[in-house]
This record gives C-alpha cells, sequence and structure tokens, in this order.
C-alpha cells in the first residue's frame, strides 16, 4: 500500500454535508467487494441520502464513518487458494490504464 494514500484516508475529517456523505460513499463503494458487510457499515450514512431527511452526522454515522475508513486502509488477509471453491475476476479499466484482481471469497 502507498503510505501517502493511506494517511490521506487516515486523516479525513467527517463529511460535514450530504455532497460529502455521497462523495465517501462513492468512493469507498469502489472497493466494496473487499469489505465485508460494506452495505451494514455505510447503512447509516446512506440514511442521510434519504430524500427530506436532515443532515444529522449522529454518534451512529461517525463510527460507521470511521469503520469504513478503517477497512479501506487495512490490507486484506491473503491465504493459499481453495482449488474446490470457485475464483472471481474483478476487473477495472479507465481511458490510461486496464487492472484485474483474481481472488476468492472466503467467509
Amino acid at each position: 500500500m502507498d503510505r501517502a494514500k493511506v494517511e490521506v484516508i487516515e486523516k479525513l475529517p467527517p463529511p460535514a454535508n450530504i455532497k460529502g456523505v455521497r462523495s465517501f460513499i462513492g468512493h469507498a463503494g469502489f472497493y466494496r467487494r473487499f469489505i465485508k458487510d460494506f452495505s451494514k457499515i455505510t447503512k447509516p450514512l446512506c440514511q442521510l441520502l434519504q430524500h427530506d431527511v436532515p443532515f444529522n452526522f449522529t454518534d451512529v454515522c461517525v463510527k460507521a464513518f470511521e469503520t469504513l475508513k478503517t477497512a479501506l486502509v487495512t490490507t486484506p488477509v491473503i491465504i493459499a487458494p481453495d482449488w474446490s471453491k470457485p475464483f472471481e475476476l474483478m476487473c477495472d479499466a479507465s481511458d490510461f490504464a486496464v487492472g484485474a484482481v483474481l481472488g476468492q471469497r472466503h467467509d
């Protein structure tokens, strides 16, 4: 992991408005397949995005935000493949790069 990028995430302050929550969830969502229970963790934050809900960043939201930040900067555990389980190929591409990860899900 790039230590400078990790520090940026670690020092990220809680969102101050709906736009900030939407941006944070959007960026974190790119890594959702690597974060166990991503939807459960982000639920309090997503509830702030509902129509006609006042922005109230409660302690529950702070905990969700901090939990998600920790998940983003923690290296996943790497183990030997289980050849009896299916593999998943996860791909991403942009105008100038292509990337892929071959992995397995373990509960």
